[in-house]
């Protein structure tokens, strides 16, 4: 039998079906993403059988797709893992009790921003800054009066500046790869678009900022005295901080470096915590810490972590992969791609068409390494036809895919970060200046050619 390929007509017209569905679901009806990406994943089976696609393809695509998110899964299950035993063991307790001591309230959501920025840049994974200094930082804010939709987008924004501007980074290296560029030109060309948006970013955290502090102020040492009270605050919590970034600099994988910081913590609660015994380490492990201080706002803050907790956030990722997958496998994303990127003819139409095909995988399918690698393929020729270097295009590639998934509340990111610090998507969405100034600096980049770098004469 003649195999039926999708038209373009109708590849639109699923995807805008699609976003229809999951934008009233999620922001007109106020649902988790869950309910919504399964609806969509059921009629895009419908669709499938109506086009006569066989069992055995709808379960590959699944297959396929839920493939690429395995190991991130297993990374989140690990960080649960560490969120409860760090707490266990005072490492997040320590860092509060360090930031209420050093960081002024007048500067503070900059400097969450500022801090968040410096160490992602030395670490590489903004998933790692939002799960340990991350909640840290939102502890204290939180206690100050501070929006906790700002404070969460300050770091947010401040954890993916790292990530994107890490040579250790997972993403910032599949951007390079994609788009055949070499990874430390990669990161210098990035500068054009990055440094803009961080100091936009930044001033605009330092003027909310100015609204937000003074009103709780008070609420400071009764936190203070309750976190040292209650927990094992010392000098040894720098340890498993420490070990993050030694193993970032040796290049560790990320599962290795967990397991190896959750084994530490382990050891640091056995030698701190007294009457510790294993049943409660497997709890702390299982279901996360749970603080009895009888602080209201310390326990609401340091409950948290677990492999338990994410279990939500899994079963959304598994369910968005599995989405992406059957989109891949019956070629109804590239369908809808391919065309527009063989009509463009400006270089302001390449990169504003490449940044939204960044946005738009991250929307239909929720899957960060999608968004670079699907866009990558369809527009290489494209800039190569318009006179532009791959360097062009990998930095494209991150302004309008990677930043971007944070701001999807089905996306891998956006899922992830809000289960973490207990901030919805379209909460700290707003605050996330960096995600949103990088693909509009991006596009304005295009139009007018300021740092969009060019082929040399000779290739």
């Amino acid at each position: 039998m003649k195999k039926q390929t999708i038209s373009f007509t109708e590849a639109v017209t699923i995807l805008v079906v699609m976003l229809a569905i999951l934008g009233a679901g999620v922001i007109g009806f106020g649902l988790s993403p869950q309910t919504p990406v399964l609806l969509v994943i059921g009629l895009l089976v419908l669709w499938a059988k109506i086009r006569h696609k066989t069992w055995d393809s709808i379960h590959e695509g699944i297959g396929e797709g839920v493939k690429n998110g395995i190991v991130p899964m297993f990374i989140f299950i690990l960080i649960g893992a560490l969120i409860g035993t760090w707490i266990a063991a005072g490492v997040i307790p320590s860092m509060m009790v360090a930031g209420f001591h050093l960081i002024s309230a007048q500067w503070f959501v900059p400097s969450v921003f500022l801090v968040c920025a410096l160490i992602g840049t030395s670490i590489g994974s903004a998933f790692t800054i939002v799960s340990t200094i991350g909640i840290a930082l939102f502890g204290i804010g939180t206690t100050m009066g501070v929006n906790p939709a700002l404070v969460a987008g300050a770091i947010i924004s401040g954890a993916i500046f790292g990530d994107k501007s890490s040579p250790l980074s997972d993403s910032t290296n599949l951007a390079a790869a994609i788009a055949g560029s070499d990874l430390f030109a990669h990161i210098k060309n990035l500068l054009w678009t990055t440094i803009p948006a961080f100091l936009i970013s930044l001033v605009l955290y330092w003027l909310l900022g100015l609204s937000q502090t003074g009103s709780k102020i008070t609420n400071i040492q009764p936190t203070l005295n309750t976190l040292n009270t209650h927990f094992a605050v010392s000098w040894w919590a720098v340890l498993p901080i420490a070990l993050l970034f030694v193993c970032a600099i040796m290049r560790v994988p990320a599962i290795a470096t967990l397991l190896l910081n959750i084994g530490v913590t382990i050891v640091m609660i056995f030698v701190q915590v007294p009457h510790m015994t294993v049943p409660k380490i497997a709890g702390f492990i299982e279901n996360g810490f749970v603080s009895k201080t009888g602080n209201a706002n310390v326990d609401a803050l340091l409950t948290r972590g677990g492999i338990m907790s994410m279990m939500g956030t899994i079963a959304l990722i598994f369910l968005t992969l599995s989405l992406g997958g059957l989109l891949m496998k019956f070629d109804i994303i590239q369908t809808a791609i391919d065309p527009l990127a063989k009509r463009l003819k400006s270089s302001g139409s390449v990169v504003t068409a490449t940044v939204l095909a960044g946005i738009g995988v991250n929307i239909f399918v929720g899957e960060q390494y999608l968004s670079v690698i699907l866009p990558g393929k369809a527009f290489k020729e494209t800039y190569r036809k318009r006179g532009l270097d791959n360097l062009a295009l990998s930095r494209v590639l991150e302004d309008g895919g990677t930043v971007i998934n944070y701001l999807i509340p089905w996306g891998v990111a956006g899922a992830f970060a809000a289960n973490t610090l207990g901030v919805s998507t379209l909460a700290f969405l707003p605050f996330c200046f960096f995600s949103l100034l990088s693909p509009i600096l991006s596009i304005l980049s295009g139009f007018t050619g300021i740092g969009l770098k060019k082929l040399a004469a000779n290739k």
